[in-house]
């Protein structure tokens, strides 16, 4: 774990005995960095719902084949998730991604009113019911995915480097019908390796659960996005210098990066496996029975 400041030295006391692996060096090939997935017995839980979860380094290339734009501002590691972490405290929760680089403000993000970084992009879906027909199937608009019916998701949180006002402004244009459901943190910032999102509880509908499922995708801030698309980044057959290469050119494959996995067995070949179930048949009328389906994780479920 990337120990960035006093804070997260008190995080990991309080979460002391989780299992995670230090990301290996920027741009390392996957075999080198490939890490054990996470088990049940790995996992620290809090009782009040806060967990750290482990993802391996390496897996930065969504079903196996997607290569990172050519521009140089997209550096090796930055889309790849290394960890995930719950932290509540008092009547907020923080969420913290980590990738395998320190993240920089190469768009110089305060220049446009962003939040001090550029590149990345994070959704996190949460599940706190794990009942059918009380969530959304649906990922978010350029996302590309959906999820099961028992395991869709009540609220979802957006890291984004944009500042508030222009992300609010995108969700109330592309995903008006979830605008309920869908979180913009109090504060989004990042340290170090760490992208970090701080929410009010009652957002949530309340304190995390042991119960909540998670997952996180990982995408790319695109400060000009297509006209249905929530600030998200084009995967496209080749890549160029500021789109994903490695999928197709239409909205079949999945526009993720890296996501995390249920505990148990290679973890980088459970998620080449999920993100490869689309229907590349489909082009121009695609369906969300084409689309590819992605679990929800429930980190701290006996």
């Amino acid at each position: 774990m990337h120990i960035e400041n006093s804070r997260s030295l008190l995080v990991a006391a309080l979460l002391a005995g989780c299992a995670t692996t230090a990301p290996a060096p920027s741009g390392a090939p996957a075999a080198a960095a490939a890490a054990p997935a996470a088990t049940a017995g790995d996992l620290a839980c809090t009782p009040n719902g806060g967990f750290t979860y482990p993802d391996p380094a390496g897996d930065d290339n969504g079903p196996g084949t997607y290569t990172y734009p050519t521009d140089a501002v997209y550096k090796p590691g930055s889309f790849d998730i290394t960890e995930f972490q719950v932290v509540p405290s008092g009547d907020t929760v923080e969420f913290r991604v980590s990738v395998n680089t320190r993240i920089e403000d190469p768009w110089d993000s305060p220049a446009w009113g962003g939040n001090g970084f550029s590149v990345q992009m994070v959704f996190i879906h949460i599940d706190t019911d794990h009942k059918a027909g009380s969530g959304v199937q649906d990922g978010l608009p350029g996302t590309n995915v959906r999820f099961k019916p028992d395991e869709a998701w009540d609220r979802a949180v957006i890291i984004s480097p944009q500042g508030a006002i222009r992300v609010n402004s995108e969700i109330e244009q592309k995903a008006g019908q979830w605008k309920d459901r869908i979180i913009v943190p109090k504060t989004t910032r990042a340290s170090g390796r760490a992208l970090i999102a701080v929410v009010d509880a009652k957002q949530l509908g309340g304190m995390p659960q042991p119960s909540w499922g998670y997952q996180v995708l990982m995408q790319s801030n695109e400060g000009f996005p297509a006209k249905t698309d929530l600030l998200t980044r084009k995967v496209n057959e080749f890549e160029g210098q500021h789109r994903f290469g490695g999928g197709t050119d239409y909205d079949n494959d999945p526009h993720v990066i890296d996501i995390i996995v249920t505990p148990g067995g290679d973890p980088a070949q459970k998620q080449h496996e999920i993100l490869s179930r689309y229907n590349k048949a489909a082009t121009t009328d695609v369906k969300p029975a084409d689309l590819a389906v992605v679990p929800m994780v429930y980190p701290c479920t006996k």
